[in-house]
């Protein structure tokens, strides 16, 4: 496979990250317009998956929502399609095996990227100074959303 990582995009998912909006979300919305989502779907259909979903801490968020971007973009709609599953399912274990090689952690689990056990409850973590310097969830975000370039732009 080519590498074409996308730095647009990468930087669009950093920036709505530093806005607020969780890893899912972030990634989500820097492809929305091209796989044809509107934002307010986009942000929608994403933010229960921030935090390793609902803060569980389990997969990471940025992965998430670029399994969703890669669903919307190659996803199959007949269920009895063996082959169009297969054919998902290993774009999405390249995409996690991509992420992993890249990342430094060689793992999609959030608690395992963050250093942290899962969350004892749901509110989310306030975003200051510290929550920033303790983890590494932009940078992430950021592999996510270019890493995607890999897989949307070069499957055309």
């Amino acid at each position: 496979m080519v590498k074409k990582y996308n730095e647009n995009k990468a930087r669009l998912a950093g920036e709505y990250f530093m806005k607020g909006y969780n890893c899912s979300q972030a990634v989500v919305a820097a492809w929305a317009e091209d796989v044809g989502l509107d934002m307010q779907t986009a942000m929608r259909i994403s933010c229960g998956f921030g935090g390793g979903m609902g803060r569980l801490r389990e997969v990471c968020g940025s992965v998430s929502g670029a399994v969703m971007i890669l669903g919307l973009k190659f996803g199959y709609t007949d269920g009895s399609d063996q082959q169009a599953k297969g054919e998902m399912y290993k774009l999405i274990q390249a995409f996690a095996a991509r992420f992993k090689e890249e990342n430094g952690f060689d793992s999609i689990v959030c608690r395992e990227l963050l250093g942290l056990p899962g969350a004892s409850t749901p509110q989310p973590a306030q975003r200051n100074g510290e929550y920033y310097k303790k983890r590494p969830c932009r940078e992430l975000v950021e592999l996510s959303a270019g890493l995607l370039g890999e897989f949307v732009e070069v499957q055309e």
